[in-house]
């Protein structure tokens, strides 16, 4: 496929195959207006995707000039991506191939919300929009023509069945979800499907919190309350989308020494499992007897058994996908030509009408069913002289050799000399 369909475009960033959880989240960008505000300066478009798994820069421009970009911002370690491998990495993205749980549906939401910012931002250019909206289109059809989401799917699904494989069973397990949006939505749905004794549900919004509890059965506590449930619970999931801890050791210490029985050396273990970017739990809680805190990464195992099981269905969203990509590339190498057709029909206009008022003025015919059929006539005959020309410049378009119809257009249209290299 050729490159220069894509040129210039970049993507460069780092994500769940590159990057442990601290380094994603030295990589975050926490202002995402502010950060799009100084790429619109530097790129013809730009767009930020930030999940909890990646942080990935997708621009209009040179892969050498978004590298010395997120280095002025300080960034290091990150992959780059140039030319066609953009739009592919984009629509096995949408597609949930990429993913770390493969087939998982949040991307979908999370693309279309990266475009809104970027398009909100002003920095969104129409190759980047065709891009993304390509992408989840293809996602779409992918679910919608495989089974690769079929069954719970997401981090929240994944951070219950690691919560699961811990503790043998939930069973009469007590287990607190810190967070009400998207992700912990999906880690409550998870949950109820269990055998529980009590899911808790708190965020910093009482309502959400209530909310959340009353579809799945739970109870709703105050977030003030957060560090006592925290005590009855055997697993807590969090997931807020706080720009700082929200579980902090110094409280969690305090949590265990209630935890510790009389007659007992240790407390009772107390399972953390923080699946938020930037991450919601102090990292010294591991230092704290009867903790066990698990991240992101520790996904990595369940993971690599989700992949597994969808092994097919991967394979068949790849054919969609080089399906449509390879449509995809046609169909931008035809608006291609469609600017090198505008330039050609617009040209062939300006003549057609300088000659029709030519010929009106040697007829010197005022009636108008005359003037009707001059001007018929020569619409009708530069559309029969163009049309073999259009053909050809499209096809020349899609096999990659725009360059010379450009070049025989601007001989006709410009005068410019047109000279061939001769086989020796």
């Amino acid at each position: 496929m050729p490159e220069s369909t894509f040129s210039p475009l970049a993507l460069a960033g780092v994500n769940h195959h590159s990057a442990d959880i601290a380094t994603l989240e030295r990589f975050r960008f926490p202002d995402e207006d502010e950060f799009l505000r100084l790429a619109r300066a530097y790129f013809k478009g730009a767009l930020l995707l930030q999940t909890c798994n990646r942080v990935e820069v997708v621009v209009q421009g040179e892969g050498a000039a978004l590298t010395e970009f997120l280095q002025e911002q300080g960034r290091e370690g990150f992959f780059v991506l140039e030319g066609a491998s953009v739009p592919r990495h984009l629509l096995e993205l949408a597609s949930g191939v990429d993913s770390m749980i493969v087939g998982e549906d949040q991307i979908l939401g999370q693309l279309k919300k990266a475009l809104s910012l970027s398009q909100t931002a002003g920095a969104c250019s129409t190759l980047i929009e065709l891009c993304v909206t390509k992408a989840v289109h293809v996602g779409v059809r992918v679910r919608r023509q495989t089974e690769i989401n079929r069954g719970a799917v997401s981090i929240g699904s994944a951070a219950v069945t690691l919560a699961e494989k811990l503790l043998g069973s939930l069973k009469d397990r007590h287990i607190l979800v810190v967070g009400t949006g998207e992700m912990g939505m999906l880690v409550a749905q998870a949950l109820a499907a269990k055998d529980l004794t009590a899911i808790y549900v708190t965020n910093r919004t009482p309502r959400r919190a209530e909310i959340l509890a009353g579809k799945i059965g739970g109870k709703a506590v105050k977030f003030d309350d957060l560090y006592r449930y925290i005590a009855l619970s055997d697993v807590v999931i969090s997931c807020t989308a706080a720009p700082h801890p929200v579980i902090h050791a110094g409280e969690i210490r305090a949590v265990m020494e209630e935890r510790l029985w009389p007659l007992d050396v240790h407390p009772r273990h107390l399972i953390l499992i923080d699946i938020a970017q930037p991450r919601d739990v102090e990292e010294d809680v591991r230092s704290i007897d009867g903790v066990h805190l698990f991240t992101i990464d520790d996904l990595r195992e369940v993971s690599d058994t989700n992949l597994n099981s969808r092994k097919t269905e991967a394979e068949r969203a790849q054919g969609i996908i080089n399906e449509e990509l390879d449509q995809f590339v046609r169909q931008m190498k035809r608006a291609a030509a469609d600017e090198t057709l505008a330039l050609l029909y617009t040209w062939a206009e300006s003549i057609r009408l300088r000659e029709r008022d030519r010929a009106l003025h040697r007829l010197g015919a005022a009636d108008p069913r005359v003037a009707s059929v001059v001007d018929d006539l020569t619409r009708s005959v530069i559309k029969k002289i163009l049309s073999d020309m259009t053909v050809a410049i499209r096809s020349s378009a899609e096999c990659g050799d725009l360059a010379t119809a450009e070049a025989l257009v601007r001989a006709m249209i410009q005068g410019e000399p047109l000279c061939f290299p001769r086989d020796e």
